[in-house]
């Protein structure tokens, strides 16, 4: 099977928009696209211990002359809530790349809570809100959201559905997947 050609657009698109940092919690979805990051020398990749952090980087960043992402699974989106507040009140721009689970064929039930308010949530806070489910939207979507976010200074997300970046799958200690 070989591997989606999205997130290498994704990433392309990202450097068009002159991205300089990448926050990231680890997640499987955007692994292509940290990857990338990590590699590539003008943009700097910042690990986080939680997505709120990620909010605090992209302001600091746009505040220091950058651009910065914000990669995360929607079961970080609740994570952010307060931190939402703000981008909102000092009127600088967020993009949000956000991977779904809880959706199609998923494993875990402790997604699925999130998963249903994720995109509420964010509107609810203010954050312009996009959904891909097609590969062949992606990048124009990507780049869509990041020209608004930084021409208006407007918070904008872009959920990337589970049945676009695929199902994980469970495998128990031992198994072969």
């Amino acid at each position: 099977m070989t591997e989606p050609e999205w997130p290498d657009e994704v990433f392309a698109v990202l450097r068009e928009a002159d991205i300089q940092q990448v926050g990231y919690v680890p997640d499987a979805g955007h692994a292509r696209l940290i990857a990338r990051a990590l590699a590539e020398p003008s943009m700097r990749a910042v690990v986080l211990t939680t997505e709120e952090e990620g909010i605090a980087l992209a302001t600091g960043a746009w505040l220091g002359g950058a651009r910065a992402v914000l990669l995360m699974q929607s079961s970080g989106v609740g994570n952010c809530v307060n931190m939402l507040s703000l981008p909102a009140n000092c009127r600088t721009p967020l993009l949000l790349l956000v991977t779904m689970r809880g959706e199609w064929g998923e494993f875990n039930p402790w997604q699925v809570p999130m998963a249903r308010a994720t995109e509420q949530v964010l509107r609810a806070a203010g954050v312009l809100v996009h959904r891909a489910d097609h590969a062949g939207e992606v990048a124009e979507m990507v780049r869509a959201a990041a020209a608004l976010a930084f021409a208006s200074c407007e918070a904008v997300a872009v959920l990337f559905s589970q049945r676009l970046i695929g199902a994980k799958v469970f495998v128990a200690a031992g198994e072969k997947s």
